[in-house]
């Protein structure tokens, strides 16, 4: 593959370098080991979130489509994260209390406090995160949900608002004073000292990657959604770009691998353009494939809090050194430009979701032949993060 471009809107120019259910789920066969997909859909909140076409601005930018996956109103909450956060959630809780995931019996609402309790645990055992927010969101969320004790570390400078959000879901909140890495370090301290915490996190370093295929494979219930209703869409044309937050990297990843894998070759499918998107105040994608390595940057304040992340997991950097085609960076008025914009076209997005949109336009305007953007393109925005108040930049 060619080397990747990395681009910096700002300046333009291009370098290459729940409720209760009503009844019992059924217990799943030993045979027919439970996946992430049908582990979502056995949910009682489980529904399909929605791919909006946006014809005007395709026909603006001379593009076939333009689809955006909508994920302002997943599981009840406005992000995409809790796809992976509840398939980890559940696994990761399983395999400490060593039940089985596949008994879907386990899926039923406190199932798993049960057995804290039976094991007498209560009390002790409590599942612990950090996040920038919607993940945290999540985490608490499933915590309530399986009746499992739930601390979400955050950095200091997250808003009270987001706080009480997190707490509103049944979660403890702990403020670390210190960034989004530091609230990891915070983490990582607690799990080594306090054995009974189960440290679970959506991004993986070195010792701690067996979690993150789990928060990987969650994402892929989108994914395939999304292949889904673009074929209806388009009359069964697939995808031909997709455009995606980066953050700590698990996202990006998994859409990474979806569009490259060989699955989709094998089916007829050609590989689609994967375009990452990061805020100019934590662009560490796009450093560590200009330096070859995986580097951490220093973070600033972002409005795009939840890609606000200085360090790629280390199991997302080998595939998206791989395999992404273009690393776009926008700054805060971009992206505030693209929510205003989409709010117009009846799109609720945040600052993050609306940042595919902030990329797709500084593409087109830049280097449109360069990434085979044409009048037959289908490109997918991914737009992970509904409304929320922000403060707009000036």
């Amino acid at each position: 593959m060619a080397s990747p471009i990395h681009l910096n809107s700002t300046a333009h120019t291009w370098r290459f370098t729940p409720p209760h259910p009503s009844s019992s789920p059924p217990t799943s066969s030993p045979t027919t080991p439970l996946t992430p997909q049908t582990f979502h859909r056995l949910l009682p909140f489980y529904t399909l979130t929605p791919l909006r076409s946006l014809p005007t601005l395709a026909a603006e930018l001379n593009l076939s489509h333009v689809l955006l996956k909508d994920e302002s109103s997943r599981f009840g909450l406005p992000a995409f994260k809790i796809l992976g956060a509840s398939w980890t959630f559940y696994r990761a809780v399983c395999e400490r209390l060593n039940v089985d995931y596949n008994d879907t019996a386990m899926l039923r609402p406190g199932a798993l406090g049960v057995v804290v309790r039976e094991r007498g645990m209560e009390g002790k055992f409590r599942v612990i995160t950090t996040t920038e927010g919607n993940w945290g969101r999540a985490m608490g969320k499933m915590g309530a949900y399986f009746g499992v004790e739930t601390v979400v570390y955050v950095p200091g400078h997250m808003v009270e608002g987001t706080r009480e959000l997190i707490r509103g879901e049944g979660a403890e909140v702990v403020v670390v004073d210190g960034d989004y890495d530091d609230a990891v370090a915070a983490v990582m301290e607690r799990a080594e000292s306090d054995k009974e915490s189960l440290m679970v996190m959506d991004i993986s370093f070195e010792g701690y990657e067996d979690v993150q295929k789990w928060v990987v494979e969650g994402y892929q219930t989108m994914l395939d959604e999304s292949d889904q209703q673009v074929a209806l869409i388009t009359g069964g044309n697939p995808a031909t770009h997709t455009i995606i937050p980066v953050g700590c990297g698990s996202i990006a990843q998994a859409t990474t691998q979806h569009y490259k894998s060989d699955k989709r070759e094998k089916n007829g499918t050609a590989a689609a353009t994967v375009i990452g998107v990061e805020p100019t105040t934590a662009a560490c994608l796009k450093a560590s494939l200009q330096n070859g390595n995986a580097v951490q940057v220093k973070t600033q304040n972002s409005i795009m809090c939840g890609m606000n992340c200085g360090t790629l997991s280390t199991t997302a950097w080998p595939i998206l050194q791989a395999g992404v085609d273009a690393s776009v960076v926008v700054g805060e008025l971009e992206s505030h430009h693209a929510v205003e914009e989409l709010h117009r076209l009846g799109v609720k997005a945040g600052p993050c979701g609306a940042a595919t949109l902030a990329a797709l336009r500084v593409v087109c305007a830049t280097e449109k032949e360069k990434l085979g953007l044409d009048e037959g393109s289908v490109v997918v925005l991914n737009c992970t993060e509904g409304a929320r108040e922000y403060t707009v930049p000036t």
